[in-house]
């Protein structure tokens, strides 16, 4: 019999460097869940992403069992990496901080892909275009 859900909790964590310290401890305390446990498969299951930002969604259940599915990482954060650019720009329509390549576009569409509501890699990469011209990146052809 399936179990009741009794709601999600939406984090972004750094892979491999979940810890009982906020923002995990107080987000998953409050609910009763095991801080620890979800720490330790959280931590092996992105052990070849440290570093990199992940969001991640906790669905917990009435038994204070949880299930979590880590996504890739945002737009944003591929974006300044690709561009080299430490952040986005306070004034996009004035000052461009950054570029990029219509492929490193192409690759970061590529990438998101199961985690963008598209049906198609084209519109993908129009997603990531708009995110890059609304931080200040210009996208060269």
């Amino acid at each position: 019999m399936a179990k009741e859900v009794a709601g999600i909790i939406k984090l972004q964590i750094k892979g491999g460097a979940a810890n009982p310290s906020p923002p995990v401890g107080p987000a998953l305390g409050s609910k009763g869940l095991n801080i620890m446990e979800f720490c330790k498969q959280f931590n092996a299951r992105t052990q070849d992403k440290s570093g990199k930002v992940l969001p991640v969604i906790i669905t917990y259940y009435g038994d204070k069992s949880f299930d979590f599915v880590i996504k890739t990482p945002p737009v944003a954060i591929q974006l300044k990496e690709a561009a080299k650019a430490s952040k986005g720009s306070a004034e996009p329509n004035r000052k461009k901080v950054a570029s990029v390549t219509k492929e490193q576009v192409m690759a970061i569409a590529q990438d998101k892909m199961p985690d963008l509501n598209c049906f198609t890699i084209e519109s993908a990469a129009s997603m990531v275009a708009g995110t890059a011209r609304s931080m200040g990146i210009t996208v060269k052809d």
